[in-house]
């Protein structure tokens, strides 16, 4: 029987799976890439229970790979910024985004689109533009809404 954890795993997949592969952890990473930072927001988007929530930011700052910034004074509010750490993780959240894409989408298409600031094109495979053939970065492209959106998800994009 499997356990619960990878630690005795020899593996470099494993040991990551011990960091990013709980439940919910990729997608609140996702929300975080997407411009969704504060817990409430976080929350909200994901439906998430608050407990579990926070332990997940608790152990991605705790790992590095978040920072938790006060946006507010009174009351102390924080948000979450990627850290360095943190956005090297960007292409495997791409990659699960483009094999969603190509075989878990929506019928009408992918839900996001992922479009190149510089010259407006779709990050196409191997984080390349599908217009300009620039290798993309992070920074380099903004989320948009995809023709497989759902309403709710069209509304948020359009409030970051």
């Amino acid at each position: 029987m499997l356990g619960n954890d990878y630690k005795q795993q020899n593996c470099s997949i494993a040991r990551a799976l011990e960091l990013v592969g709980e439940r919910w952890t990729i997608l609140v990473l996702r929300d975080i890439f997407l411009g969704v930072r504060r817990f409430d927001d976080l929350q909200r988007n994901l439906g998430v229970a608050r407990n579990v929530l926070a332990a997940r930011l608790e152990r991605l700052v705790g790992e590095g790979i978040l920072e938790k910034v006060p946006y507010q004074e009174r009351p102390l509010r924080h948000e979450y910024l990627l850290s360095d750490k943190g956005l090297d993780l960007w292409p495997v959240v791409v990659e699960l985004l483009q094999w969603g894409d190509r075989y878990a989408a929506p019928s009408a298409g992918p839900p996001i689109l992922l479009r190149h600031k510089g010259c407006g094109g779709v990050l196409g495979e191997r984080r390349i533009c599908s217009d300009c053939a620039q290798p993309l970065s992070v920074r380099d492209v903004r989320a948009e809404p995809g023709p497989g959106a759902s309403a709710r998800q069209a509304s948020l994009a359009r409030h970051r």
